[in-house]
């Protein structure tokens, strides 16, 4: 994880209450997302828990995600659902707009963008 002067991307933007406030906007983008809503469950209530528990880790937070669930092994995970050039884009214009929404202040909101675009870069397996 990328440090800053305030030591991790976790501690700058506010810790776990900004984490959770970002996860839940975050969702609430993703539960109305026509191209991403076949591949997510209706209910929501346990992949968005989960994805906070990733978000935290990630960010440079406690290492949440590990301790319950193992080495994060992302796109083996991922590979049970098709996930195109549009989802993935579809997936971060989600994440764009949480981060406007919580207003996660730059350089913070650029940094933590562009980080996941390579992560969801790596999770596409299905072509158009």
């Amino acid at each position: 994880m990328t440090t800053t002067k305030y030591g991790t991307i976790y501690e700058a933007i506010g810790g776990y209450d900004t984490v959770e406030r970002l996860n839940i906007a975050f969702y609430n983008h993703v539960a109305q997302h026509p191209d991403l809503t076949p591949i997510f469950p209706k209910d929501l209530t346990e992949t968005a828990r989960i994805q906070l528990l990733f978000f935290v880790q990630f960010f440079g937070g406690p290492r949440l995600y590990e301790e319950e669930r193992g080495h994060p092994m992302l796109r083996r995970r991922h590979l049970p659902f098709e996930i195109t050039p549009t989802r993935r884009d579809a997936w971060l214009e989600c994440l764009e707009d949480a981060l406007i929404e919580v207003e996660i202040a730059e350089p913070y909101r650029t940094v933590i963008y562009e980080r996941i675009t390579l992560t969801a870069n790596h999770m596409m397996n299905t072509q158009e």
